[in-house]
């Protein structure tokens, strides 16, 4: 073999090295980033950890549900009022968590010593929004008169309270309040027999009217002005 021909071969073999070893190295940098995004085999092999996390939570058995709902929704055909969401939370009327809820939106009914049940149950079911902000479903409560309709629609179950008196509430007198409260609206001591609401408004315009600003820590005015109602029929939702 003559020098040229020795010189040629060893250049052909280079240019074949070099030809098949350049993609080479696009391609082992690029083929893991393909496997992570589009590679079924990879996608597969990635969610095979994933089925405990995603696997429904069953709901827990450390207790009954509460029979009531967390929130009942009212109507009230005079006022133009339909399905305003009432949510329950522990707590007194329109204290800080009650004032909250009112703020966002909805109305607010308060359960424990200081609240009181649940719609359809015996006894103070307590019903608070606003009238001049938020939302204000309760913007013409006051003019609610007797024999006027309060709808409360709670799970499956429609409760159909009639109004039949109004209360003014002092927030500045304990006394004021605790009748507020009481299981019959109004008449503290007495013993609850049948199903009642106090659906409680702010007095903001009336308090105002007379010269009365004073306002507690959460904004909320002296007085409140509770239609009381009892109910009179019950139906499926």
């Amino acid at each position: 073999m003559t020098a040229r021909t020795t010189v040629a071969l060893a250049a052909l073999v280079v240019a074949v090295g070099v030809a098949c070893s350049a993609p080479a190295g696009p391609a082992a940098v690029d083929a893991p980033a393909e496997r992570r995004t589009t590679s079924p085999t990879a996608s597969a092999s990635e969610a095979a950890p994933s089925p405990p996390a995603t696997t429904p939570t069953p709901s827990p058995t450390t207790g009954p549900e509460p029979r009531e709902p967390r929130r009942s929704f009212v109507s009230i055909p005079t006022l133009g009022l339909r399905d305003v969401p009432v949510v329950r939370y522990r707590g007194a009327p329109d204290d800080g968590p009650g004032t909250a809820i009112q703020n966002s939106g909805p109305m607010a009914s308060p359960r424990g010593p200081r609240g009181g049940v649940g719609p359809g149950e015996v006894g103070n079911f307590i019903v608070t929004g606003h009238r001049l902000s938020g939302t204000a479903p309760l913007r013409y409560s006051p003019s609610l008169r007797r024999g006027d309709r309060i709808r409360v629609r709670s799970g499956g179950t429609v409760f159909v309270y009639e109004v039949r008196r109004t209360r003014w509430t002092s927030f500045r007198r304990p006394r004021s309040l605790a009748a507020q409260r009481a299981p019959v609206p109004g008449r503290p001591g007495r013993t609850a027999t049948r199903p009642m609401i106090t659906l409680s408004t702010c007095a903001t315009l009336e308090d105002h009217a007379v010269g009365n600003y004073w306002s507690d820590q959460y904004d909320n005015p002296e007085h409140r002005i509770d239609k009381i109602g009892v109910l009179v029929a019950t139906r499926e939702a």
